[in-house]
């Protein structure tokens, strides 16, 4: 991190000569702490919003802890994804707030910027579907990304095609929702069928749920890609927390303002 740039700007904002905003959009550009096996983007919040995520797949629980201690010191609330439960384990011994989200596979340190009690009375809402109980882990990694990030998120799960009237059963909180994030394995039907029913934004994500032709997920990635529903998104194989933070993002415009 360039603190020599750190202390021109503050000087030239105490000067007068700097405004704050052109400070801000400065240090928007600034490089970022390196811990050697990982270069953390540690000004990620102030382009974005929220803080770098930590993917945890591949990397060694020291690993993993180290880049959660760098971003919480300077951050409120911090998201960890594909976190296993020794990882977790590990974490918890050094960072005492963290909490872990089992079925999403996810770690989250500090305090979101709004709780879910003040969230429930957010009219808008993002809502979360599964077509099969196997695709809840990714569906739960989609609700909780939004729901860190500060949307309100509804679930509704096992409603896939092969019963259709348990999709139809739910449809005034279908109707209701401002995006739908469609999580389904196997051929990934559901997102076409959801997508011609509502006006809303559709965010499909399909997942590694299947048998043999399921291709690990790439049947219902091309179901999904070729749907002839309008309105629909998709994102990558299992990609929940892509699915989350975009959803959040379609959610509430303004925070991007």
């Amino acid at each position: 991190m360039d603190l020599q740039k750190v202390r021109r700007l503050l000087e030239g904002v105490k000067s007068g000569e700097l405004l704050i905003e052109e400070a801000l959009e400065q240090l928007r550009n600034l490089p970022y702490e390196d811990l050697g096996f990982a270069k953390v983007d540690i000004h990620r919040g102030l382009r974005k919003g929220f803080p770098e995520v930590v993917f945890c797949q591949g990397k060694t629980p020291e690993q993993v802890c180290d880049i959660l201690k760098c971003l919480s010191a300077r951050s409120d609330c911090v998201l960890a994804t594909r976190a296993r439960r020794e990882v977790f384990d590990y974490v918890s011994a050094h960072i005492p707030d963290v909490v872990y989200k089992e079925d999403a596979r996810m770690m989250v340190v500090g305090k979101p910027a709004r709780s879910e009690e003040e969230m429930a009375c957010d009219k808008n809402y993002v809502l979360v579907l599964t077509a099969g109980t196997a695709d809840i882990p990714v569906a739960e990694e989609a609700a909780v990304t939004a729901t860190v990030l500060g949307s309100r998120v509804e679930r509704i799960y096992d409603v896939g095609v092969a019963g259709l009237h348990r999709l139809l059963d739910q449809k005034d909180k279908i109707d209701g929702a401002n995006v739908i994030v469609v999580v389904a394995g196997m051929e990934g039907a559901l997102a076409s069928v959801v997508g011609g029913l509502v006006s809303r934004p559709v965010i499909a994500v399909p997942t590694s749920v299947g048998y043999g032709a399921n291709f690990g997920g790439l049947s219902a990635l091309l179901t999904m890609l070729n749907t002839c529903a309008v309105g629909v998104a998709v994102v990558n194989i299992d990609n929940g927390f892509g699915a989350g933070y975009l959803a959040h993002m379609i959610n509430n415009p303004n925070e991007r303002d």
